[in-house]
């Protein structure tokens, strides 16, 4: 009904009007996005029958946006470090490559935290991005531009990466739909950092979309042979799917209680869940989550089976320069004279901490080991998890410093390498979004992103900022 060069058009000029309040897209290639709409728009013209098109270009015509830690050709690559501010990509990382090959268009590069290790996107290079629900508030990390720009209306598409809830978090606090695949499905080649060692099987890349039937087409794409080892082809019938339900985490000391409107959201998608397909939600107490931060901490620092260590953190902040000493850091930035943020220098700090007590962490990441054979068993072939997204709506600004590690919530199935869907469940009294995680075992992302597509008709799904 419209062509593409329209479609590409209305984005860019959205991108142009509201850009300037949230600072989600800090480098754009529009001349380049509509050169490509019109070669689209010449290919329909004069091309084959819609059928062989729609085979070969799935998602032809459709606007991107791409987290800047990933490379896309002639874009900047810094992951918001002040030494990588002149890294120019010189080509496309996997998972951009196959959306560009599907027919997808990029309009640009989207802000994230500084070196995609903390839950609130802001840089030295790019600033902070803000929530279009409220300027005040937080986006999340560190895919947080993405989650900002999709909420905004700015895209259809975004390429986020997750290793500790960095797709799950930002499309919570956003009100979008996030997937953490299955760990190892999609390549998370091309992207800076990236995983080595341990945290291979940690890292997960996946797409972040407005609508809920959306994120399977984009899925297949990024996952392209692999997704063979996914049952995305397989009809599930909500009726027979077991549903669990856990209210919160048990306690943890490090993390905030949960907010009552996300447990009363959540209960509303259990009554909902129980009333309309006649099922049982089963409550559980799964009493090793209580840990979830000092599980995914340990294991995130452990050797791998070659017995190679993880990659430091500081060693990453010295990328293109001298080695970081983060006291010094620290002190240089009391003062305003350090080219990093705040919870980049305490990351650096309390890495050192945790390889203190050897054997606790031995202890911890043999409890993250029987946690995941827990839920493999819990969940089966056939089970769901519901379970908060975070504990809290999306903070104001700043305001994560004092509460570090309540991103525990989403890590925590990092660690487990398990499939987790974010589906948004409308906006709270302060218009905030609320949402849920859906969990299920690995390889049945199929489970989780049908109860998605579900939620998003029982609960309507994104809510345009500014419309309530």
């Amino acid at each position: 009904q419209v062509t593409c060069i329209e479609v590409v058009e209305a984005y860019v000029e959205r991108i142009k009007e509201v850009n300037p309040l949230i600072n989600a897209v800090v480098k754009d290639r529009f001349e380049e996005a509509l050169q490509e709409a019109r070669q689209v728009d010449k290919l329909l013209s004069e091309g084959p029958g819609d059928d062989c098109l729609e085979e070969k270009f799935p998602l032809l015509g459709v606007p991107v946006t791409v987290k800047e830690a990933f490379s896309l050709y002639g874009m900047p690559n810094s992951s918001g470090l002040v030494n990588r501010r002149n890294v120019i990509a010189t080509s496309d990382a996997t998972v951009v490559s196959r959306l560009k090959q599907a027919g997808a268009i990029p309009l640009g590069v989207t802000n994230c935290s500084e070196l995609c290790m903390w839950y609130e996107s802001s840089n030295r290079v790019y600033g902070r991005t803000n929530n279009p629900y409220d300027l005040q508030r937080i986006v999340g990390g560190s895919s947080g531009g993405e989650g900002s720009v999709l909420a905004a209306a700015c895209s259809v598409i975004g390429v986020g990466s997750d290793i500790g809830g960095s797709i799950r978090m930002p499309a919570f606090f956003n009100g979008v739909f996030g997937h953490k695949p299955t760990t190892g499905v999609v390549p998370n080649d091309g992207q800076f950092p990236n995983a080595h060692g341990v945290r291979t099987s940690y890292l997960c890349t996946g797409p972040m979309c407005r609508y809920a039937e959306d994120l399977e087409p984009v899925l297949r794409v990024m996952a392209g042979p692999g997704v063979s080892k996914l049952k995305l082809n397989e009809k599930v019938s909500l009726e027979k799917i077991k549903f669990h339900c856990m209210d919160h985490d048990g306690g943890s000391i490090f993390v905030s209680p949960v907010d009552k409107e996300i447990l009363q959201a959540q209960k509303k998608v259990v009554e909902h869940l129980e009333s309309d397909l006649g099922v049982r939600v089963q409550r559980v107490t799964i009493h090793k989550m209580k840990y979830s931060f000092q599980i995914w901490s340990a294991m995130m620092s452990s050797k791998d089976s070659e017995g190679q260590e993880a990659q430091r953190f500081t060693d990453l902040l010295g990328d293109h320069g001298k080695p970081v000493w983060p006291l010094w850091e620290l002190m240089k930035w009391l003062v305003g004279m350090s080219s990093h943020t705040l919870p980049a220098i305490a990351l650096g700090l309390t890495e050192k901490l945790v390889n203190l007590n050897l054997s606790g962490k031995a202890k911890l990441v043999s409890m993250g080991k029987s946690l995941q054979e827990e839920m493999e068993a819990l969940l089966g072939p056939d089970g769901v998890l519901l379970y908060p997204s975070h504990p809290t709506i999306a903070p104001k600004h700043h305001s994560p410093i004092c509460m570090p590690f309540n991103f525990a919530y989403t890590a925590i199935f990092n660690v487990l390498g398990l499939p987790v869907t974010q589906c948004p469940l409308g906006l709270g009294s302060e218009g905030l979004p609320l949402g849920i995680q859906l969990v299920a075992a690995a390889y049945n992302d199929h489970l989780t992103l049908a109860v998605a597509r579900y939620l998003e008709k029982a609960f309507g799904g994104w809510v345009l900022p500014g419309k309530v």
